[in-house]
């Protein structure tokens, strides 16, 4: 769904949305949009670029990740070596991403030492971590998975895996990591807790940052490193999430993308969010908004669909029962 460039759209990201909306007023304002189905676990870089009409860069994404982290170009080949808990069922595995609500900041310490003490250590291979996010660098470029753990969430990740005919020093590698964290004390801390193992970690995007261009993109408003990175790649303007979609609107010239946190539980400020929305669009400070939730409704409106008030509230939103 891309749309022409001007300065007047929104795109936001949502937290889920399917079942969780109870505000009528809310639903049949949806109900009235252009609405999809998406993929869910969400590429969110791949989702905002798709309506900027902007191609997903197809390497370093790992780099520019870390770039929307610290601010900093990597001048050096990174990947991205996220937790994980590989769940065996019968005769395949099952991924499991693990966030940063999942894994504590000090266990990921943890483990990263760990891992730097058995397996690196040298100039050839070395582990670090960022908050929430781990990353190897290598010497010698290797061979990675294309997409991230989150988008492979719950699934079998074997079709996503590099091919062992070109990817042998990965695969070992990632056999090295495994065997190394299941001797881990966290890991045996965490299952008394009740919580799966970190018995993995997903290496993905591995390669250099590209060089630094200059496109034409709204501002950002998000604390999402991949979208952060990939906004200084293009010179763009990238600011925190501020904390509502009435501070985005006051501070953005017209249109702005936005990522709402995914951990953002409380009704009653979505709602407000998206009434603001809701009422830019019917002032006309807006012309489009496209909502895209990580659990994969894609919402486009334009201020003409609140004439649509023969359609009844969409099966897409997991309307609630009266």
């Amino acid at each position: 769904m891309p749309l022409p460039r001007d300065n007047s759209t929104a795109v936001v990201l949502l937290p889920p949305v399917r079942g969780r909306l109870g505000d009528r007023q809310l639903l049949r304002w949806l109900s009235q949009a252009q609405l999809e189905r998406v993929r869910a676990p969400l590429d969110s870089l791949g989702q905002v670029l798709g309506v900027l009409g902007k191609q997903r860069p197809a390497d370093g994404l790992a780099a520019i990740r870390m770039w929307g982290q610290t601010g900093d170009r990597p001048g050096v080949w990174v990947a991205a070596a996220d937790p994980v808990y590989m769940e065996p069922q019968l005769d395949r595995l099952f991924l499991h991403a693990l966030g940063p609500e999942d894994v504590r900041r000090s266990e990921m310490r943890r483990l990263f030492d760990a891992l730097q003490e058995t397996l690196g250590g040298d100039d050839e291979l070395g582990f670090a971590r960022l908050g929430s996010c781990g990353y190897i660098r290598s010497r010698q470029p290797l061979v990675t998975a294309a997409v991230s753990a989150i988008e492979l969430d719950r699934q079998n990740p074997e079709e996503s895996l590099p091919p062992a005919d070109t990817a042998a020093k990965t695969l070992n590698l990632i056999s090295e990591i495994e065997m190394t964290l299941h001797e881990q004390p966290v890991n045996a801390e965490r299952q008394v807790r009740g919580q799966p193992p970190v018995n993995s970690l997903w290496i993905w995007g591995g390669g250099y940052a590209p060089e630094q261009s200059s496109e034409p993109v709204p501002p950002l408003y998000a604390n999402e490193p991949l979208l952060r990175g990939f906004w200084h790649l293009v010179s763009g303007t990238v600011l925190d999430w501020p904390g509502t979609i009435d501070a985005c609107l006051d501070a953005a010239d017209g249109g702005f993308v936005a990522a709402v946190p995914a951990d953002y539980r409380d009704n009653a400020a979505l709602y407000a969010d998206l009434y603001a929305l809701r009422d830019a669009l019917r002032s006309g400070r807006l012309r489009r908004v496209v909502l895209v939730s990580s659990d994969g409704i894609r919402a486009m409106l334009r201020p003409s669909h609140r004439l649509r008030v023969w359609r009844r509230m969409s099966p897409l939103l997991g309307v609630p029962s009266a």
